[in-house]
């Protein structure tokens, strides 16, 4: 007997036949979107599906990074966009920021806005000079968003007093922050719950098919019934519509048992962004490395590779925390989901299915916004 048939009258009635909208992707997107179409239409019946025991991807697996970009992040976007594109997505992380701390609270997600730093090593001579001569361009262009043309500032004076080496130069952004993307998680489902979500975990999806009068999603479970479907899965969108423009990109982490004294306080960046380091509960949290080989690390796969994780510790030791003693407590893995275009793909891409995906690296600053936005367009 299939699992579809095992399912009682009050399961059916109740749970898999009975939602109006059907969110796939129990990540950022996913719970902004239902929170969004719950706050507007509290009527409606909205159903998660989550394909793991927590959100899996990179919700819960990532840095916990509440930025916008650093002087190389926007220089590398004007060299594959219009100046126009580059604002809006400034603009649209800059206002996903602010969202994501109205909905939650600062509080509740453990927000500190202690700014973020952009490191040069010695050898970056270049880079260094080409973001340094931006600086001004972006404070100007940038201020149209944030209100204030001074946002990024040399910081070369503390780099001492961070104790890093090897480190020639530093740009601070002032308005950058770090949260704690457990507990935003934990309060963003709380979120949903006591607006009558219903979220079903270890319920991964099939595929999802037009049928007569809705639209059928099925899953090992059993089959699921609604009136229209939201695709959240961001990297994993491409498993169910290969013809979306997303690629995955597989950041690994790891994070160091407590140090003593330890001098960081911020968020870090360097490599354009590629390699990026924090404080947290008297730990360094350091990850990145996929630009070792940016094949290898377009995968589904959970997991690590000695080529990055050998990178992030000589880092560790020659840059971060040269001369001091530490362990590596862990190291996790998260799949974030890339593209062409800097933009996320926020559309319909069949009747009464929608999708809401590749946030290129900055779900935590995008992802309240971009589940508005495919909220908004699913149900008007």
């Amino acid at each position: 007997m299939s699992l579809q048939h095992s399912f009682s009258y009050w399961e059916r009635t109740a749970f898999t036949d009975n939602a109006d909208v059907i969110i796939i992707g129990s990540g950022i997107v996913g719970l902004s979107a239902a929170l969004h179409l719950k706050n507007t239409q509290p009527a409606l019946k909205v159903t998660v599906l989550e394909r793991g025991f927590l959100p899996c991807g990179a919700s819960t697996k990532n840095a916990g990074f509440a930025c916008f970009g650093t002087i190389s992040e926007q220089i590398s976007y004007l060299k594959r966009s219009s100046e126009r594109d580059v604002l809006q997505l400034a603009d649209y992380k800059w206002r996903g920021l602010q969202r994501l701390r109205e909905n939650l609270g600062d509080v509740n997600i453990d927000y500190h806005e202690y700014g973020g730093y952009e490191l040069f090593m010695n050898y970056e001579a270049a880079e260094a000079e080409e973001a340094l001569d931006r600086l001004t361009y972006f404070n100007n262009l940038l201020k149209q968003v944030t209100g204030n043309a001074d946002i990024y500032a040399v910081a070369d004076v503390k780099i001492a007093g961070f104790g890093f080496a090897k480190v020639s130069h530093m740009i601070r952004n002032r308005f950058e922050g770090q949260i704690h993307t457990g507990k935003m998680m934990r309060t963003l489902l709380n979120r949903v719950y006591e607006n009558d979500v219903l979220v079903l975990n270890n319920c991964s999806v099939d595929c999802i098919e037009q049928a007569e009068g809705h639209i059928s999603v099925a899953t090992p479970r059993g089959n699921f019934k609604a009136s229209k479907v939201i695709l959240a899965t961001n990297a994993f969108a491409a498993q169910l519509y290969p013809e979306l423009d997303v690629v995955p990109g597989r950041g690994q982490v790891l994070v160091t048992k407590p140090i003593a004294g330890l001098k960081l306080k911020g968020t870090y960046h360097f490599k354009e962004g590629y390699y990026y380091f924090r404080n947290i509960d008297g730990r360094v949290l350091f990850g990145g490395g996929r630009n070792l080989d940016f094949k290898k690390e377009q995968t589904w796969d959970f997991g690590h590779t000695e080529q990055v994780k050998a990178s992030l510790v000589q880092y560790l030791h020659e840059v971060i925390l040269p001369g001091q003693d530490f362990e590596i407590d862990y190291w996790w893995s998260g799949i974030m989901g890339f593209g062409d275009d800097i933009s996320p793909i926020i559309k319909e891409v069949q009747p009464n299915v929608f999708c809401a995906v590749r946030c290129n690296g900055m779900g935590v600053a995008m992802g309240s916004l971009v589940g508005e936005e495919v909220a908004r367009l699913a149900c008007p």
